[in-house]
């Protein structure tokens, strides 16, 4: 699987995604939420890869809103938004804000999404489905 890198601005945090699709064939979603628009988050997935958020914990602020069933990733020293990480169920999960990529300007236009009214349930069970098998990795900050 190809694996893509990337990292927030100052580079305190490091991502790495690898799909079984290349970037042109995954699908970007534009979450209409809140929270995405004031951020611009473009949201990549893909059941079949992995993806691993290498975080600084002296650097990283977890978010947590709505349904709050995830910890969305900010680095609290440029302000990027890494992603969303959930852990259920003895197994994690997450969604990559493409805009942190190296390659991000391989990836396709956005499809707009709307997740107003699921419940708890239909969340998770989205997520299950669509999320990447993710890890976070807590380390030293990059310098």
């Amino acid at each position: 699987m190809p694996l893509l890198t990337g990292s927030c601005h100052c580079g305190a945090h490091k991502v790495e995604f690898a799909s079984r699709l290349e970037p042109e064939a995954l699908e970007v979603r534009a979450c209409q939420c809140s929270f995405c628009r004031t951020h611009g988050a473009l949201s990549i997935s893909d059941p079949a890869g992995t993806l691993t958020y290498r975080v600084s914990p002296a650097a990283i602020s977890t978010y947590r809103f709505g349904l709050r069933l995830a910890d969305f990733l900010v680095c609290i020293r440029c302000g990027a938004y890494l992603g969303a990480y959930m852990e259920e169920a003895g197994k994690a999960y997450g969604v990559l804000n493409l805009n942190v990529l190296d390659a991000r300007a391989r990836f396709a236009s956005p499809r707009p999404m709307s997740y107003d009214g699921e419940s708890e349930t239909q969340r998770l069970a989205r997520r299950r489905e669509r999320w990447t098998p993710a890890e976070r990795i807590d380390g030293d900050p990059v310098r």
